[in-house]
């Protein structure tokens, strides 16, 4: 049985796993993976259970959405 291939997350080039950048196929794909966490692109999250708190999450959410698109002028 083989093991499946190990493709880079960033740019999906096949990586040997057993290089350096590996799960990345390079230093750049690294650094690039890094700028998204840093960006906030990336984001783990877990349940919201509290039903003002939600409300409240929601509540931001759309605010930034809104100011994204230029309906609201804060």
């Amino acid at each position: 049985m083989s093991a499946k291939p190990l493709h880079c997350p960033i740019c999906k080039k096949p990586v040997d796993p057993s290089s350096n950048d590996a799960p990345f196929c390079s230093d750049r794909c690294r650094l690039i993976d890094l700028g998204k966490w840093a960006s906030g692109d990336y984001r783990v999250s877990s349940p919201i259970l509290d039903p003002e708190l939600l409300e409240e999450v929601e509540e931001a959410q759309l605010h930034a959405e809104r100011r994204r698109a230029g309906h609201d002028k804060d």
